[in-house]
C-alpha cells in the first residue's frame, strides 16, 4: 500500500481534522453531487454501480442477509442494491446532507439509512453478511482501519466489495486521464458545485489512493481472503471483493 495512512484534505494535522474535513466538503457539495456524478463521468457511474450489483446477485438474494451500504452519500448504490435484492438493505453515512438526498431517493423502496461513522460502526460484531463502499474508502482518515472495523461487523463467510477510482495500468491512457482529472474535471466541479476545494480535492485523493494491486494486497493483510479484482473503463475504477473466514471446523 503506499504511504498514506488515510485522507489527507488540505490543512488537516491529524485524522480527527481530516474527518471533519470531509464531512463538510460533502456537505457543502451534496446538492449538486449526482449532477456532478453523472456529468464528470460520462455516465459510466451508473454502470459502475450496476456492474457492483451484479456482481453481488449470489449474496443479494439470500434470504435473510443483511446488507450494508457504507458511504452510502446520496444513495445511488444503495438504490441499486436494493432493486437487485427485492429486499430490505441499510445505508450509513456520516455526512447529513448526503443522507438527506439519499431518502428522498430511496422513499419507496425497502431500505433505511442511518447516520455513522465508518471508523466506529453502532453495529455488533459478526451481524452483517455483506458491505459494499463506493467512493468511500479514500476518503476515510484511516484506511487500515476502516477494513478492519468493516471486518468486525462481517460474519463469517461475508463480503466487502469495494468500489474505488483506481490507477489506470495503460500508460497512454493513464496520462490523458491524469490530464482530464487534474485539469479538466476541476474546473468543471467548481463551475458547477460553486466549491472549488472540494473538486481539487477528489483528484488527489485518488492519486494519494493506493492502486488496485496495493488495495487487494492491505485487504489481505487486515485479514480478507480470496481477494479479486477487477478493472472497469480502462482501470480508471476498479471493484474489490474480499471474503471473511468461516472458522474451521
Amino acid at each position: 500500500m503506499s504511504a498514506a495512512r488515510g485522507a489527507a484534505p488540505p490543512g488537516a494535522a491529524s485524522e480527527e481534522q481530516a474527518a471533519r474535513w470531509v464531512r463538510g466538503m460533502f456537505g457543502r457539495v451534496a446538492r449538486r453531487y449526482d449532477l456532478l456524478n453523472h456529468l464528470l463521468s460520462f455516465q459510466l457511474d451508473r454502470y459502475w454501480r450496476a456492474r457492483t450489483a451484479r456482481r453481488l446477485a449470489e449474496v443479494l438474494s439470500r434470504p435473510g442477509a443483511r446488507v450494508l451500504d457504507l458511504c452510502c452519500g446520496t444513495g445511488d448504490l444503495l438504490l441499486a442494491l436494493a432493486v437487485r435484492r427485492g429486499g430490505l438493505v441499510y445505508g450509513a453515512d456520516f455526512c447529513h446532507p448526503m443522507l438527506v438526498a439519499a431518502r428522498r431517493k430511496i422513499a419507496h423502496r425497502p431500505a433505511v439509512v442511518f447516520e455513522a461513522d465508518a471508523l466506529r460502526l453502532p453495529l455488533s460484531d459478526a451481524s452483517l453478511d455483506l458491505v459494499t463502499v463506493a467512493f468511500g474508502l479514500r476518503n476515510l482518515a484511516n484506511y487500515r482501519q476502516g477494513l478492519e472495523e468493516l471486518r468486525r461487523v462481517l460474519r463469517p463467510g461475508g463480503l466487502l466489495a469495494i468500489l474505488e477510482f483506481s490507477q489506470p495500468p495503460q500508460p497512454l491512457f493513464a496520462r490523458l486521464y491524469g490530464f482530464y482529472s487534474t485539469h479538466i474535471l476541476p474546473r468543471i466541479g467548481a463551475l458547477i458545485s460553486g466549491h472549488s476545494d472540494a473538486y481539487s480535492y477528489l483528484p488527489r485523493s485518488v492519486v494519494q489512493f493506493p492502486d488496485a494491486e496495493a488495495l487487494a494486497a492491505e485487504m489481505r493483510a487486515a485479514g480478507y481472503r480470496n481477494v479479486e479484482f477487477e478493472r472497469l473503463s480502462f482501470g480508471v475504477v476498479a471493484l474489490h471483493i474480499g471474503r471473511v473466514d468461516k472458522p474451521d471446523c
